[in-house]
């Protein structure tokens, strides 16, 4: 009976002290439970351990890690160039101060043309536009966005005339950011629909600056022959 009692209570980790009737057995009943509280610390230790010691690698591996010594006015390379400001002039008819594009970057005559203008704090309409926060007007956003349009559009292939080629209509356009001086604007114009019996061209402009899409909206080009 009593070895039995005793069997039971050593086994049994939930009991937190053994019956006064058994106060005459051995006190070998009493090292058996530490040890085994032993045996679990140890592991927990060695496992407490073994993490830290992974968390310390890695945290050394990223202190260790390779760094970008380049200075940061050698990082960033140019934007390429499909059609110079030079190119530009021979298809727009537009002139200062109202020529607001500066560069092509892509370019795909009849179908698409990614262009930029350098946003500048010598612009003329910043001196209004506000002398206290210069911020580049939304409507020259959407007429520096029609002009890529016609980049696009003034091409043999698309019937398209530098005599003839109006800005007839926006639809959903959205200002998301303000365009102030020192900003890149970087505008995506796309055809997506051409009726040439009516010389009427759907357009879909993005700008962006940064990334970001600073304007959007859908435009109307008015095509057609100088004759006309």
């Amino acid at each position: 009976m009593a070895a039995s009692a005793f069997s039971t209570t050593s086994i049994s980790p939930t009991s937190p002290t053994f019956p006064s009737s058994h106060s005459h057995l051995p006190k070998i009943s009493s090292l058996r439970f530490p040890i085994s509280r032993s045996l679990t610390l140890a592991t927990h230790l060695r496992n407490t351990r073994g993490t830290t010691r992974f968390t310390t690698f890695c945290s050394s591996e990223s202190a260790n890690g390779p760094k970008d010594d380049t200075p940061i006015e050698l990082r960033y390379p140019a934007f390429p160039t499909a059609l110079d400001i030079n190119q530009i002039r021979d298809i727009l008819p537009h002139r200062f101060p109202f020529l607001l594009v500066d560069r092509v970057i892509e370019y795909n005559p009849g179908v698409s043309a990614v262009a930029i203008k350098n946003v500048t704090i010598n612009d003329n309409f910043f001196p209004g536009h506000f002398p206290e926060r210069p911020i580049m007007p939304g409507v020259l956003m959407v007429e520096a966005m029609a002009q890529v349009g016609g980049l696009v559009m003034l091409q043999p292939e698309v019937g398209g005339s530098r005599e003839n080629f109006f800005f007839a209509g926006i639809d959903k356009v959205r200002f998301r950011k303000p365009v102030i001086a020192g900003d890149t604007l970087v505008m995506r114009m796309t055809l997506i629909k051409l009726q040439k019996r009516f010389g009427i061209a759907k357009m879909e402009g993005k700008a962006y600056v940064g990334g970001e899409v600073v304007c959007e909206g859908e435009f109307l080009m008015a095509t057609g022959s100088g004759s006309e």
